[in-house]
């Protein structure tokens, strides 16, 4: 028997599981994969809001992933929260050293409760160490926003009125160093999301994946869905574009059919494939 690809998850813990490491391991398990982890801060959490977040110590972050690094082949890295800056700079040297395949980077800066999960130092060495080293970044179009110093769209906005200020923040953040960026666009009326690669030929790979909003409260970590999902598919050889395509078509369905679980918003059925 074949093991599974591995995919190594940097990310935090949220006691919910509907967002974070846990769920990663969930979509990693759904999607064929075996997720390794690294847990960079702990979560004080339910479906009803972040309360409190403890970034990790940094060296603890960096041990564990030298010892996983030891111990497995990682054929794809997801990155969630980062809570810090001192953990932001260890994550950064790890992959600097590494050179590991398929990194997807989520930046996850806020919660959708509006609280903070990483302070200024780690969104600076996001920007700045970070963003070069990912295969592929997959902020929301308010983290687009927010890494770009650009405004942010308001909420329901449409897709006409917008798509110019994402193409240019596509555009910035390709020259931050990112290679390639998936902007989601779940906030949009029509829920489009943008693709935007960087050619070797300096030329721009540019698409769009349409959508539509369900009505349902089961929608906690569907951002770390979408990340985590890319990193599987991409760790088994799908091609971006495909990819893009599948984990979109995954997170939609892992909505529609969650249960509602909790007193807020809900975790998705992440295990629907399994």
């Amino acid at each position: 028997m074949t093991a599974p690809p591995v995919v190594l998850s940097i990310a935090g813990f949220d006691p919910s599981s509907g967002a974070g490491i846990s769920a990663d391991v969930k979509t990693a398990a759904a999607l064929g994969c075996y997720a390794i982890t690294c847990i960079t801060g702990l979560t004080v959490q339910s479906t009803q809001g972040v309360f409190e977040v403890e970034p990790v110590a940094p060296h603890i972050v960096r041990e564990t992933l030298i010892r996983l690094r030891e111990d497995f082949e990682i054929a794809a890295v997801r990155i969630g929260m980062l809570g810090s800056g001192g953990v932001a700079e260890e994550v950064a040297g790890f992959l600097e050293r590494e050179r590991l395949p398929n990194v997807v980077l989520d930046p996850v800066l806020r919660s959708s409760s509006g609280a903070a999960l990483v302070d200024r130092s780690g969104m600076e060495a996001l920007g700045r160490r970070l963003l070069p080293l990912a295969d592929l970044i997959t902020p929301n179009v308010q983290e687009a926003a927010l890494l770009t110093g650009m405004d942010p769209p308001l909420p329901g906005a449409s897709w006409d009125t917008v798509g110019d200020s994402i193409l240019r923040a596509a555009a910035r953040l390709h020259q931050l160093g990112a290679k390639g960026v998936l902007i989601t666009g779940g906030h949009l009326s029509e829920a489009v999301d943008f693709l935007s690669v960087q050619q070797p030929d300096g030329t721009r790979l540019t698409r769009e994946f349409p959508g539509k909003h369900l009505d349902s409260r089961s929608t906690h970590g569907t951002g770390c869905a979408l990340a985590t999902g890319l990193a599987c598919l991409l760790a088994q050889g799908v091609e971006l574009t495909a990819a893009v395509a599948e984990a979109k078509e995954y997170v939609r369905e892992a909505i529609r059919r969650a249960e509602p679980i909790g007193k807020g918003v809900g975790p998705l059925q992440h295990l629907y494939r399994r």
